[in-house]
């Protein structure tokens, strides 16, 4: 059954390869490079610190990628070691990476964190549409750019989402604790 799982997750990032445009590929290069270490969403998480309507969502998205940055590229990714794609599969990859291991995907798993808060607490309406779709950008660059499988990027967005949902809830605890203290 797992075999049967990884040979449909390799087929279905050769169908992927296989959409790549020359026009699109320097766009999405960039695009997922903005991600390298979480730097666009902590970037701009930091960014909402200025502003004291949009400081807490800046706050609990570091929050989240933190998490993220814990159980993603410190437990999950040298506990499983399963190697890049093009170590495998017969595809040139758009960007290089210096992780040789690709599950789960760090980057998707960094936009989800900072999107799924951002979902939740942004002042804007424009912010809260598009957190979640820079996310999912995030996490379809990685599979155009060929570094990453579909599972690594999906399991990378589940767990950013949970990381999310999980400073969501601390946070909900500490402020209930701190208004009955008050």
């Amino acid at each position: 059954m797992l075999d049967a799982l990884i040979q449909l997750d390799g087929q279905l990032l050769l169908m992927i390869q296989g959409l790549r445009q020359s026009w699109l590929d320097p766009i999405v290069a960039i695009y997922t490079k903005l991600g390298d270490a979480g730097l666009l969403w902590i970037a701009l998480s930091l960014a909402m610190l200025l502003w004291k309507p949009t400081r807490r969502a800046g706050l609990l998205s570091l929050y989240a990628m933190a998490l993220g940055l814990l159980v993603t590229n410190i437990t999950v990714k040298p506990a499983v070691e399963r190697l890049r794609p093009w170590t495998v599969l017969p595809i040139a990859p758009l960007v290089t990476e210096r992780d040789p291991y690709s599950f789960p995907s760090g980057h998707t798993c960094a936009a989800f964190a900072a999107g799924m808060i951002w979902l939740r607490d942004l002042p804007w309406r424009w912010g809260r549409i598009a957190a979640p779709v820079l996310a999912v950008l995030m996490g379809l660059s990685r599979l155009y750019a060929g570094v990453h499988y579909p599972s690594d990027v999906a399991v990378g967005g589940l767990i950013g989402a949970v990381c999310a949902w999980v400073a969501w809830k601390t946070y909900q605890i500490w402020e209930g604790r701190r208004s009955r203290a008050r």
